[in-house]
C-alpha cells in the first residue's frame, strides 16, 4: 500500500517549532534543535504542518507502507538518541497505545547493550512524567485529536436519569483526525457515517452505533478525499476491521461516502463485507443492503 507521510530535511530545518502546533495528531516535536517526526503511527500525511515551515524543510513523500511495526520504529529512534526515544515512547503512552509501548520497552530491554543510554532511566521518565499545567496544542498534543477509548457501557448526562447512555467507543471520530492503527479499531466492526446521519436519527446510538467503532465524514464539504481513501484502506488491511457499515443521507452528494469505501476496498487485499444504508432527512431507513 502506498502511504503519504511527512519527511523532514534536517539540513534545512532551523528548529523554529512553528510546525509543531500545526500537527493535528501531535507527531512532531522539537528535539535537539530539530523538528522530529516522533511517531510514524500518528502521522496522517495531510501536511498541515507544511505551510507553517518558513524554511521549506517539510514535505510529503509517498512510499510503500506496511503494517505498523514498533520494533522497526525503535531501531530508527535509538540512532537519534535518548531524547527522541523518550519523546516517541511518551507519545505512545499519552495516546494509550499500550501494546506498542510495551513492544518499545521490550526492544530496549533486548538491546540494552547496543544503546548509548540507560534504558531504565528512559522507562522511568516515560512512565512517571506528569503533564504540565500549560500542556496542550502548543506542544503538539492537541486534546481535540488525542485518541481516547471509552468504557463499553458509555456514559449518561449528569443529573438526568432519563438520558440514554452514549454508545461512542472512542475519540476522535472525524476521518481526517483518526489514527487507523489505534487499538479501538483493531478487528472491530466499523461504522462510516455521514456527518448529518446522527442528527436525523433518534435511535442512532442504540440501534446503529452500539458495538461499533465510528468514523464520520462529509463527501461534499470535506477536502482530502485521497487521504480518506488511504485511511479507510489502512482500516481494512492493517486494522483488519471485521465489517463496514456505511450510513448516508438521501441527498445525492452523500453517495460519495460509499464510493470512498469502495475505492479503498479496491486498494486492499482483504475482502471486508460492506453494508450500505440510506437515511431520509426525517431519520427513516430508506434502503439497506450488502454491496
Amino acid at each position: 500500500m502506498i502511504r503519504e507521510i511527512v519527511r523532514i530535511d534536517e539540513d534545512l530545518c532551523n528548529g523554529c517549532g512553528l510546525c509543531v502546533p500545526n500537527c493535528h495528531e501531535g507527531a512532531l516535536q522539537i528535539i535537539d534543535g530539530k523538528a522530529r517526526l516522533v511517531s510514524d503511527l500518528l502521522c496522517d500525511g495531510l501536511g498541515a504542518c507544511i505551510g507553517h515551515c518558513p524554511e521549506g524543510a517539510i514535505t510529503i513523500e509517498k512510499r510503500e507502507a506496511v503494517a505498523y511495526n514498533e520494533t522497526e520504529v525503535m531501531k530508527d529512534m535509538v540512532i537519534k538518541g535518548k531524547n527522541t526515544v523518550v519523546a516517541h515512547l511518551k507519545h505512545l503512552h499519552d495516546h494509550n497505545e499500550i501494546a506498542f509501548l510495551n513492544e518499545g520497552f521490550n526492544y530496549l530491554r533486548n538491546n540494552k547493550s547496543n544503546v548509548s543510554f540507560n534504558i531504565d532511566d528512559v522507562i522511568d521518565e516515560v512512565l512517571n512524567t506528569k503533564p504540565q499545567a500549560n500542556e496542550g496544542c502548543a506542544t503538539g498534543g492537541c486534546p481535540g485529536s488525542k485518541p481516547v477509548a471509552f468504557e463499553a457501557a458509555g456514559f449518561s448526562l449528569a443529573g438526568n436519569t432519563q438520558a440514554q447512555p452514549s454508545q461512542l467507543r472512542q475519540w476522535p471520530v472525524q476521518l481526517h483526525l483518526i489514527n487507523p492503527m489505534a487499538s479501538y479499531f483493531q478487528k472491530r466492526d466499523l461504522l462510516v457515517a455521514a456527518d448529518c446521519v446522527a442528527f436525523s436519527m433518534g435511535n442512532f446510538h442504540t440501534e446503529w452505533l452500539k458495538g461499533k467503532s465510528l468514523v464520520i465524514a462529509c463527501p461534499k464539504l470535506d477536502s482530502g478525499a485521497e487521504s480518506y481513501i488511504n485511511k479507510l484502506a489502512m482500516l481494512i488491511d492493517q486494522a483488519k476491521v471485521n465489517t463496514i457499515t456505511v450510513m448516508m443521507m438521501e441527498v445525492p452528494c452523500c453517495g460519495g461516502l460509499l464510493r470512498l469505501v469502495q475505492e479503498a476496498k479496491q486498494m486492499t487485499y482483504r475482502n471486508v463485507p460492506v453494508k450500505a444504508l440510506v437515511v431520509s432527512i426525517k431519520g427513516e431507513i430508506l434502503s439497506e443492503e450488502w454491496v
